[in-house]
């Protein structure tokens, strides 16, 4: 595990507290660079700006950087209107993976915006077990029933509800291999 970006958990905690995630666009690639600035800024030089290199994780190559801004235009006019359009949105963004850091806690947030707008109901990340939604991430592409699954067994209608939010932003940290302590220290 790595110690937690505690510059990026406090700025997530900000975009929230401070009413600033009701502004920015929702579903729009407009929207998840906001997101990205905002967590990120002051840690990355690249902070809500669109990568221009060539990356991979394990034995995945995300979609090519000289291709980029026209795959994401394309993803964002593919519809949002219900569950399986968001998270087939959500899949496409995944593939894309627009940043050089921070891809998956930055989605994570925009993912909720969305189901929050469109459906009025947000993840309970605190019952999505780490290694199966890894798994269900890296399978898809290819097929995101999976992922669909497990999501969906862990909506919630509790959309307002601060501690359920924070612990969900805490558990995004988990994903990505970082330990926060319940005291917001580092571990």
């Amino acid at each position: 595990m790595k110690n937690i970006d505690k510059h990026s958990l406090q700025n997530t905690y900000r975009l929230f507290d401070s009413g600033d995630i009701n502004t920015i666009e929702v579903g729009t690639t407009k929207g998840l660079l906001e997101i990205h600035r905002y967590l990120f800024n002051g840690l990355y030089d690249f902070a809500g700006q669109i990568r221009e290199l060539n990356i991979s994780k394990g034995n995945f190559r995300f979609a090519n950087s000289l291709y980029l801004k026209e795959i994401l235009e394309k993803i964002e006019t593919m519809s949002d209107s219900n569950f399986e359009d968001i998270i087939a949105k959500y899949v496409e963004m995944n593939i894309a993976h627009p940043f050089m850091e921070g891809n998956g806690r930055s989605m994570r947030i925009w993912l909720d915006m969305i189901l929050k707008t469109r459906l009025q109901k947000v993840v309970n990340w605190q019952f999505v077990d780490k290694d199966s939604y890894l798994q269900a991430m890296e399978r898809s592409p290819i097929n995101d029933l999976e992922l669909r699954v497990l999501l969906k067994e862990s909506l919630t209608g509790d959309i307002n509800n601060r501690e359920l939010i924070f612990k969900g932003i805490e558990q995004s940290y988990y994903y990505e291999g970082y330990v926060v302590e319940d005291d917001g220290k580092e571990n």
